[in-house]
Protein backbone atom coordinates (compact mmCIF):
# COMPACT_ATOMS: atom_id res chain seq x y z
CA UNK A 1 0.00 0.00 0.00
CA UNK A 2 1.28 3.72 -0.88
CA UNK A 3 -0.76 5.13 2.15
CA UNK A 4 -0.78 3.88 6.06
CA UNK A 5 -3.66 2.74 7.74
CA UNK A 6 -3.56 2.14 11.84
CA UNK A 7 -4.05 -1.68 12.60
CA UNK A 8 -7.36 -0.32 14.25
CA UNK A 9 -9.04 1.31 11.68
CA UNK A 10 -11.27 -0.53 9.64
CA UNK A 11 -11.13 0.89 5.41
CA UNK A 12 -12.90 -1.47 2.61
CA UNK A 13 -12.29 1.29 0.35
CA UNK A 14 -9.62 0.47 -2.55
CA UNK A 15 -9.28 4.30 -4.04
CA UNK A 16 -6.64 5.75 -1.35
CA UNK A 17 -4.33 7.88 -2.79
CA UNK A 18 -0.48 8.42 -2.25
CA UNK A 19 0.70 8.92 1.55
CA UNK A 20 -2.88 9.48 2.96
CA UNK A 21 -2.81 8.70 6.58
CA UNK A 22 -6.02 6.78 8.00
CA UNK A 23 -6.13 6.74 11.92
CA UNK A 24 -7.04 4.79 14.45
CA UNK A 25 -11.19 3.88 14.90
CA UNK A 26 -11.45 5.22 11.16
CA UNK A 27 -14.20 3.80 8.92
CA UNK A 28 -13.88 3.92 5.40
CA UNK A 29 -16.46 2.35 3.02
CA UNK A 30 -15.57 0.72 -0.45
CA UNK A 31 -17.40 3.11 -2.28
CA UNK A 32 -15.48 6.64 -0.94
CA UNK A 33 -12.74 7.95 -2.78
CA UNK A 34 -9.80 9.69 -0.78
CA UNK A 35 -7.45 11.74 -2.60
CA UNK A 36 -3.20 12.27 -2.07
CA UNK A 37 -2.37 13.63 1.40
CA UNK A 38 -5.26 13.62 2.99
CA UNK A 39 -4.99 13.06 7.15
CA UNK A 40 -7.69 10.86 8.77
CA UNK A 41 -7.95 11.06 12.72
CA UNK A 42 -9.55 8.82 14.94
CA UNK A 43 -13.56 8.01 14.84
CA UNK A 44 -13.74 9.02 11.57
CA UNK A 45 -16.45 7.71 9.55
CA UNK A 46 -16.83 8.06 5.47
CA UNK A 47 -19.75 6.64 3.85
CA UNK A 48 -19.83 4.77 0.18
CA UNK A 49 -20.91 8.17 -2.36
CA UNK A 50 -18.33 10.21 -0.94
CA UNK A 51 -15.42 12.03 -2.97
CA UNK A 52 -12.18 13.55 -0.90
CA UNK A 53 -10.03 15.85 -2.73
CA UNK A 54 -6.16 16.14 -1.77
CA UNK A 55 -4.34 17.38 1.24
CA UNK A 56 -7.66 17.19 3.16
CA UNK A 57 -7.59 16.76 6.93
CA UNK A 58 -10.26 15.67 8.53
CA UNK A 59 -10.10 15.45 12.61
CA UNK A 60 -11.81 13.40 14.83
CA UNK A 61 -15.00 12.55 15.36
CA UNK A 62 -16.79 13.30 12.11
CA UNK A 63 -18.75 11.50 9.93
CA UNK A 64 -18.65 12.05 6.03
CA UNK A 65 -22.38 10.78 4.70
CA UNK A 66 -23.37 10.07 0.93
CA UNK A 67 -23.42 13.13 -1.06
CA UNK A 68 -20.50 15.15 0.16
CA UNK A 69 -17.89 16.27 -2.32
CA UNK A 70 -14.83 17.54 -0.72
CA UNK A 71 -12.22 19.37 -2.63
CA UNK A 72 -8.33 19.75 -2.18
CA UNK A 73 -7.16 21.34 0.82
CA UNK A 74 -10.13 21.68 2.91
CA UNK A 75 -9.60 21.33 6.58
CA UNK A 76 -12.68 19.83 9.19
CA UNK A 77 -12.87 20.51 12.66
CA UNK A 78 -13.26 17.90 15.44
CA UNK A 79 -16.62 16.99 15.62
CA UNK A 80 -17.79 19.21 12.70
CA UNK A 81 -21.56 18.28 11.75
CA UNK A 82 -22.78 17.10 7.90
CA UNK A 83 -26.05 16.24 6.78
CA UNK A 84 -27.66 14.54 3.53
CA UNK A 85 -31.16 15.01 3.92
CA UNK A 86 -33.53 17.85 5.04
CA UNK A 87 -36.57 15.92 6.30
CA UNK A 88 -35.04 12.85 7.90
CA UNK A 89 -37.65 9.37 9.00
CA UNK A 90 -36.70 6.62 10.40
CA UNK A 91 -35.91 4.03 7.58
CA UNK A 92 -37.39 6.22 5.03
CA UNK A 93 -34.63 7.25 2.46
CA UNK A 94 -34.80 10.07 -0.26
CA UNK A 95 -34.18 8.81 -4.12
CA UNK A 96 -30.88 10.87 -3.50
CA UNK A 97 -29.47 12.28 -1.45
CA UNK A 98 -28.60 16.11 -1.28
CA UNK A 99 -25.38 16.87 -2.60
CA UNK A 100 -22.79 19.19 -0.27
CA UNK A 101 -19.71 20.69 -1.76
CA UNK A 102 -16.90 22.05 0.30
CA UNK A 103 -14.93 23.93 -2.31
CA UNK A 104 -10.49 24.36 -2.39
CA UNK A 105 -9.07 25.67 0.76
CA UNK A 106 -12.12 25.47 2.85
CA UNK A 107 -11.94 25.47 6.76
CA UNK A 108 -15.03 24.35 8.74
CA UNK A 109 -14.53 24.93 12.26
CA UNK A 110 -14.90 22.51 15.62
CA UNK A 111 -18.50 21.65 16.23
CA UNK A 112 -20.09 23.44 13.32
CA UNK A 113 -23.14 21.91 11.37
CA UNK A 114 -23.67 21.96 7.60
CA UNK A 115 -27.27 21.26 6.13
CA UNK A 116 -27.39 19.33 3.40
CA UNK A 117 -27.04 21.18 -0.19
CA UNK A 118 -24.74 23.73 0.37
CA UNK A 119 -21.83 25.05 -0.68
CA UNK A 120 -18.91 26.25 0.84
CA UNK A 121 -17.04 28.20 -1.48
CA UNK A 122 -13.83 28.44 -1.74
CA UNK A 123 -10.99 29.48 0.83
CA UNK A 124 -14.29 30.47 2.66
CA UNK A 125 -13.90 29.73 6.89
CA UNK A 126 -16.46 28.73 9.03
CA UNK A 127 -16.44 29.37 12.53
CA UNK A 128 -16.67 26.73 15.77
CA UNK A 129 -19.86 25.74 16.55
CA UNK A 130 -21.51 27.79 13.36
CA UNK A 131 -25.13 26.41 11.68
CA UNK A 132 -24.90 26.51 8.37
CA UNK A 133 -27.59 26.82 6.44
CA UNK A 134 -27.09 28.61 2.96
CA UNK A 135 -24.38 28.62 0.55
CA UNK A 136 -21.11 30.22 1.85
CA UNK A 137 -19.73 32.18 -0.53
CA UNK A 138 -15.88 32.10 -1.55
CA UNK A 139 -13.65 33.48 1.10
CA UNK A 140 -16.24 34.43 3.27
CA UNK A 141 -16.09 34.00 7.19
CA UNK A 142 -19.29 33.16 8.82
CA UNK A 143 -19.89 32.92 12.01
CA UNK A 144 -23.66 32.48 14.56
CA UNK A 145 -26.65 29.90 14.00
CA UNK A 146 -27.84 30.54 11.79
CA UNK A 147 -24.21 31.30 9.81
CA UNK A 148 -23.68 34.97 8.72
CA UNK A 149 -20.91 36.85 6.91
CA UNK A 150 -18.77 38.99 9.30
CA UNK A 151 -16.07 39.66 6.93
CA UNK A 152 -13.67 38.01 4.10
CA UNK A 153 -10.43 35.90 4.44
CA UNK A 154 -7.40 37.82 4.10
CA UNK A 155 -9.21 41.31 3.70
CA UNK A 156 -6.98 44.25 3.67
CA UNK A 157 -8.16 47.59 5.71
CA UNK A 158 -7.46 49.56 3.10
CA UNK A 159 -9.48 53.04 3.80
CA UNK A 160 -7.41 53.22 6.97
CA UNK A 161 -4.04 53.61 5.12
CA UNK A 162 -5.53 55.68 2.17
CA UNK A 163 -6.98 58.30 4.87
CA UNK A 164 -3.30 58.55 6.13
CA UNK A 165 -2.21 60.57 3.71
CA UNK A 166 -1.90 60.72 0.07
CA UNK A 167 -4.19 63.33 -0.45
CA UNK A 168 -4.56 65.01 -4.56
CA UNK A 169 -6.14 67.82 -3.13
CA UNK A 170 -7.60 68.51 -7.32
CA UNK A 171 -9.18 65.11 -7.77
CA UNK A 172 -10.06 64.08 -4.51
CA UNK A 173 -8.21 60.93 -4.47
CA UNK A 174 -7.29 60.18 -1.03
CA UNK A 175 -5.29 56.69 -2.34
CA UNK A 176 -4.78 54.36 -5.32
CA UNK A 177 -5.76 50.65 -4.43
CA UNK A 178 -3.41 47.67 -4.84
CA UNK A 179 -6.66 46.65 -6.93
CA UNK A 180 -5.62 48.00 -10.27
CA UNK A 181 -8.44 50.91 -11.09
CA UNK A 182 -9.83 51.35 -8.17
CA UNK A 183 -9.73 54.45 -6.02
CA UNK A 184 -11.60 55.78 -3.39
CA UNK A 185 -12.42 59.57 -3.84
CA UNK A 186 -12.95 61.97 -1.14
CA UNK A 187 -16.04 64.73 -2.60
CA UNK A 188 -16.27 67.87 -2.08
CA UNK A 189 -18.01 69.67 0.68
CA UNK A 190 -19.62 73.05 0.24
CA UNK A 191 -21.71 73.82 3.96
CA UNK A 192 -23.46 76.75 4.90
CA UNK A 193 -26.44 77.91 7.00
CA UNK A 194 -29.02 76.16 4.85
CA UNK A 195 -27.11 73.31 5.15
CA UNK A 196 -24.11 70.64 3.14
CA UNK A 197 -23.44 70.26 -0.25
CA UNK A 198 -21.49 67.40 -2.05
CA UNK A 199 -20.77 67.10 -5.44
CA UNK A 200 -19.23 65.31 -8.54
CA UNK A 201 -18.94 65.90 -12.37
CA UNK A 202 -17.53 64.24 -15.18
CA UNK A 203 -13.26 65.00 -15.26
CA UNK A 204 -13.22 66.28 -11.74
CA UNK A 205 -13.93 63.30 -9.10
CA UNK A 206 -16.41 61.33 -11.40
CA UNK A 207 -14.39 59.06 -13.64
CA UNK A 208 -16.96 58.27 -16.32
CA UNK A 209 -20.44 59.28 -17.61
CA UNK A 210 -23.13 57.83 -16.20
CA UNK A 211 -25.57 56.22 -18.56
CA UNK A 212 -27.58 54.63 -15.26
CA UNK A 213 -28.19 54.96 -11.35
CA UNK A 214 -29.73 52.94 -8.87
CA UNK A 215 -30.36 52.62 -5.05
CA UNK A 216 -30.10 50.15 -2.52
CA UNK A 217 -31.65 50.80 0.47
CA UNK A 218 -34.03 48.52 2.93
CA UNK A 219 -31.63 46.42 3.44
CA UNK A 220 -31.23 44.02 6.30
CA UNK A 221 -27.82 44.32 8.56
CA UNK A 222 -27.36 40.26 7.81
CA UNK A 223 -27.95 40.37 3.91
CA UNK A 224 -24.98 40.43 0.96
CA UNK A 225 -25.67 42.53 -1.68
CA UNK A 226 -23.27 42.33 -5.30
CA UNK A 227 -21.25 39.53 -5.51
CA UNK A 228 -20.39 39.90 -9.37
CA UNK A 229 -18.44 41.11 -11.41
CA UNK A 230 -18.78 43.18 -14.48
CA UNK A 231 -16.60 42.68 -18.14
CA UNK A 232 -17.26 46.71 -19.24
CA UNK A 233 -18.97 48.12 -16.78
CA UNK A 234 -17.49 50.84 -14.33
CA UNK A 235 -19.18 51.76 -10.88
CA UNK A 236 -18.96 54.51 -8.75
CA UNK A 237 -20.50 54.25 -5.48
CA UNK A 238 -21.54 56.60 -3.16
CA UNK A 239 -23.63 55.62 0.85
CA UNK A 240 -25.31 58.65 0.64
CA UNK A 241 -27.58 57.88 4.16
CA UNK A 242 -26.11 55.67 6.57
CA UNK A 243 -22.78 53.09 6.40
CA UNK A 244 -22.29 50.04 4.63
CA UNK A 245 -18.50 47.90 3.83
CA UNK A 246 -17.58 46.88 0.27
CA UNK A 247 -15.36 44.46 -0.09
CA UNK A 248 -13.37 44.48 -3.74
CA UNK A 249 -10.82 41.69 -5.30
CA UNK A 250 -8.99 40.69 -8.60
CA UNK A 251 -8.41 37.36 -7.64
CA UNK A 252 -5.26 37.79 -5.38
CA UNK A 253 -5.61 40.73 -3.30
CA UNK A 254 -9.06 41.77 -1.05
CA UNK A 255 -9.40 45.47 0.21
CA UNK A 256 -12.69 46.39 2.04
CA UNK A 257 -13.99 50.58 2.58
CA UNK A 258 -16.00 51.62 4.95
CA UNK A 259 -18.52 53.96 3.09
CA UNK A 260 -20.44 55.86 6.17
CA UNK A 261 -20.92 59.63 4.45
CA UNK A 262 -21.74 60.96 1.46
CA UNK A 263 -19.01 62.63 0.56
CA UNK A 264 -16.64 59.43 0.33
CA UNK A 265 -16.97 57.44 -3.28
CA UNK A 266 -15.47 54.31 -4.38
CA UNK A 267 -14.98 53.85 -8.65
CA UNK A 268 -14.95 50.28 -9.26
CA UNK A 269 -13.64 49.27 -12.57
CA UNK A 270 -13.84 46.09 -15.01
CA UNK A 271 -12.72 42.58 -13.74
CA UNK A 272 -12.99 43.49 -9.95
CA UNK A 273 -15.27 41.51 -7.75
CA UNK A 274 -17.78 43.20 -5.66
CA UNK A 275 -19.35 42.79 -2.54
CA UNK A 276 -21.64 44.88 -0.28
CA UNK A 277 -22.57 43.83 3.20
CA UNK A 278 -22.69 45.14 6.70
CA UNK A 279 -25.64 47.71 6.00
CA UNK A 280 -26.79 49.96 8.68
CA UNK A 281 -30.79 50.03 8.86
CA UNK A 282 -30.89 53.75 7.52
CA UNK A 283 -28.57 52.82 4.62
CA UNK A 284 -29.38 54.09 1.21
CA UNK A 285 -26.28 53.21 -1.62
CA UNK A 286 -26.83 55.01 -4.62
CA UNK A 287 -24.65 53.54 -7.83
CA UNK A 288 -23.75 54.81 -10.90
CA UNK A 289 -23.23 52.86 -13.64
CA UNK A 290 -21.24 53.65 -17.03
CA UNK A 291 -23.15 52.16 -19.45
CA UNK A 292 -27.24 50.64 -19.69
CA UNK A 293 -28.34 46.95 -17.40
CA UNK A 294 -26.86 44.40 -19.52
CA UNK A 295 -27.02 40.47 -17.52
CA UNK A 296 -24.76 39.60 -19.89
CA UNK A 297 -21.51 41.67 -19.07
CA UNK A 298 -21.83 40.04 -15.32
CA UNK A 299 -19.69 37.70 -14.00
CA UNK A 300 -21.36 36.25 -11.26
CA UNK A 301 -19.16 32.65 -10.54
CA UNK A 302 -15.99 33.19 -8.74
CA UNK A 303 -14.76 30.55 -10.01
CA UNK A 304 -14.94 31.79 -13.59
CA UNK A 305 -14.09 34.74 -12.35
CA UNK A 306 -10.78 33.66 -11.14
CA UNK A 307 -10.62 32.00 -14.96
CA UNK A 308 -10.81 35.04 -16.44
CA UNK A 309 -8.36 36.75 -14.49
CA UNK A 310 -6.10 33.62 -14.97
CA UNK A 311 -6.12 34.47 -18.99
CA UNK A 312 -6.09 38.12 -18.54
Amino acid sequence: MDYFVHPNALVESKNIGLKTRLWAFSHVLSGAVIGAGCNICDHVFIENDVVIGDNVTIKCGVQIWDGLHIEDNVFIGPNATFTNDLFPRSKQYPEEFARTVIQKGASIGANATILAGNTIGRNAMVGAGAVVTNNVPPNAIVVGNPARITGYVSTVPAQAKLLEGNLDVKQGVLGRSAIAGVSFLNLPVIPDMRGSLSFAEYGQYLPFIPKRYFLVYDVNSREVRGEHAHKKLHQFLICVKGACSVMVDDGQCREEYLLNSPNLGLHIPPFVWGVQYKYTSDAVLLVLASDTYDPDDYIRDYDQFLSLMGEA
